[in-house]
């Protein structure tokens, strides 16, 4: 399967992103836990240089522990801030206000020395599809600030947010870029839901998930499906449909729906904390 998905009005947010970006002293980066580099638009970093940058590993709830903090440690060496959140029920959100005060401390310090006394940081929330924006800026802000849905592209323009006396926020809609070099990227992106379902064969991509689970999380498969997961992909998701009772008329195996299972259950955290790539 081909992995590509560009609507249309990602090319206008990523030129209102460019107007905007002068205006901004921090760049507040939402990257899903799961997949910390293939859910970075390569485009923010170009966009973001020269300006204070946190990074937020999100849904860090479903992402494995030990490669959360790995992958933390990894950002920090390049440079970044970066705090693991889960912006549903908001654990690590109340820690962003210390780290936003510490990120932006030399342009609070300018601004002293030149007189200007609580002018609120100004900053940015950047981030590809579905990887939590709204959720997060309406925990942060205690308020429903923004449209929020379980699908990529909701939000389709830009709206500034006042939090507090400290901090305002740029609300943007999630990019992504045009053309995935790596298919490997956009395989990874479907996983997690940050395409439009209704361009992918979840079929095939259940048998690609199959595939990873098999090689990094042995035994995962058969505690949620008591299933022995031998063979080749297409047997193990047989097996699944014999056990999740998904049958067409005439006891034909249902793959489809066993399939859309398979995907579901990875992308809720029932079938457990999973991380899909790893910091060198």
């Amino acid at each position: 399967m081909n992995y590509q998905w560009y609507p249309g009005h990602m090319t206008k947010a990523k030129r209102m992103m460019q107007e905007d970006i002068k205006l901004i002293d921090l760049v507040i980066e939402l990257v899903d836990a799961r997949i910390p580099l293939s859910s970075r638009n390569p485009d923010i970093d170009e966009l973001g240089k020269n300006k204070a940058r946190l990074i937020l590993l999100n849904k860090s709830d479903l992402a494995d522990p030990k490669y959360n903090r790995l992958w933390s440690e990894y950002f920090k060496e390049k440079g970044f801030h970066v705090l693991e959140i889960n912006s549903k029920n908001g654990t690590g959100v109340k820690a962003i206000q210390g780290v936003v005060q510490e990120a932006c401390k030399e342009k609070i310090e300018r601004d002293r020395k030149r007189g200007i006394i609580n002018r609120p940081v100004r900053a940015m929330v950047v981030g590809i599809p579905n990887v939590g924006k709204s959720t997060f800026i309406n925990t942060f802000a205690g308020k429903a600030c923004t449209k929020t849905g379980n699908k990529p592209g909701v939000t389709k323009g830009k709206q500034w947010i006042r939090l507090n006396k400290g901090i305002e926020l740029l609300d943007t809609p999630g990019i992504l870029w045009p053309k995935f070099e790596d298919q490997a990227v956009g395989m990874k992106l479907a996983f997690i839901g940050s395409m439009n379902d209704e361009v992918l064969h979840i079929d095939e991509l259940s048998l690609d998930l199959i595939h990873f689970l098999q090689e990094k999380y042995d035994g995962v498969l058969k505690k949620r499906y008591e299933v022995e997961p031998v063979g080749n992909t297409s047997d193990i998701l047989r097996e699944i449909c014999v056990a999740r009772h998904c049958y067409l008329k005439g006891e034909e195996p249902d793959l489809q729906r066993a399939a859309a299972i398979v995907v579901e259950d990875f992308r809720s955290g029932r079938l457990g904390r999973i991380t899909l790539e790893f910091p060198e």
